[in-house]
């Protein structure tokens, strides 16, 4: 979720979700008739974005990528902010995306149950459970043409990370702090990708989490009872999230932590006002 040119990022963010749980687990795509959508939320580097109930989106903070021109979107039904870039998922399937110099030509993408934004790529996980990536891939973070069976992907900074339905985990790109040494790993439900850090949800609610944990990253793996995972920043304030009450989604950027309350309000712990409190208006759907 963010770019090659950003700080070494390590923080990992969990929530204990007691109400109605809204994840950034694989989001299926919605059939256009049904008209079913889901508020969330989604971190970027510097911005973050909302989906309403109503399938449009709205997005608040910098803008140098034009990566907050969202407003005209519609019939979204899951939305992924990267780091100059956000993509969209529209419910026949497609995918929208705020540009292709940063996420890449995904204009002919069909078939889509979910989408992550990255550094600067954009990958797709079809129905079928393959995946499909564009934009920069220097780092091999877009070689992803040979998964199957994938379940839920999440681009990180340069590498991506793809979580298999008999709960193993693939990654590729970057791995020169060991973010995608993940081989090894069973038993998981959900993955997400940071900067230079991949953390692992397994089905007994414990972590797993791999690259670079030198800011303390790693006492995440004594956590228990844990039922959503975000990888993000933490030099800034960034986990202050202790007094929090009422959380149904968690989303960690570079600069900044949100969580979606269930009355589809947005908390924001953030370094500036760059990132600005937002709300995500109308009941959420129920699923």
């Amino acid at each position: 979720m963010t770019t090659k040119i950003m700080h070494k990022s390590s923080l990992v963010l969990l929530a204990v979700v007691l109400a109605v749980t809204l994840t950034l687990l694989a989001v299926p795509a919605v059939a256009v008739q049904a008209k079913s959508y889901h508020a969330m939320i989604s971190a970027g580097q510097y911005h973050i974005v909302g989906l309403k109930s109503d399938g449009t989106v709205i997005a608040s903070g910098y803008n140098a990528g034009g990566q907050c021109n969202v407003s005209s979107w519609t019939d979204i039904t899951q939305v992924s902010a990267g780091g100059y870039h956000t993509a969209g998922l529209k419910s026949d399937g497609t995918v929208v995306t705020t540009s292709t110099f940063y996420g890449g030509d995904i204009s002919s993408w069909t078939g889509i149950t979910r989408v992550s934004a990255g550094g600067s790529c954009t990958v797709g996980l079809k129905a079928d459970g393959t995946v499909i990536a564009s934009g920069y891939n220097t780092y091999g973070q877009c070689d992803v043409s040979s998964w199957t069976g994938i379940t839920q992907v999440s681009a990180g900074g340069n590498h991506t990370v793809g979580l298999k339905s008999d709960g193993t985990v693939v990654a590729v790109g970057d791995n020169n702090y060991g973010q995608c040494n993940v081989s090894s790993w069973t038993g998981c439900t959900q993955v997400s990708a940071g900067t230079q850090i991949t953390v692992g949800l397994r089905s007994d609610g414990t972590v797993l989490i791999v690259g670079d944990t030198s800011q303390g990253a790693n006492n995440a793996g004594s956590w228990t009872g844990i039922t959503q995972v975000a990888a993000g920043f933490n030099n800034y304030g960034q986990c202050n999230v202790s007094s929090w009450t009422g959380i149904t989604q968690v989303a960690a950027g570079e600069y900044h932590t949100a969580g979606l309350k269930s009355d589809n309000t947005v908390i924001l712990v953030e370094i500036t006002t760059m990132v600005r409190a937002m709300s995500v208006p109308g009941p959420v759907s129920p699923r």
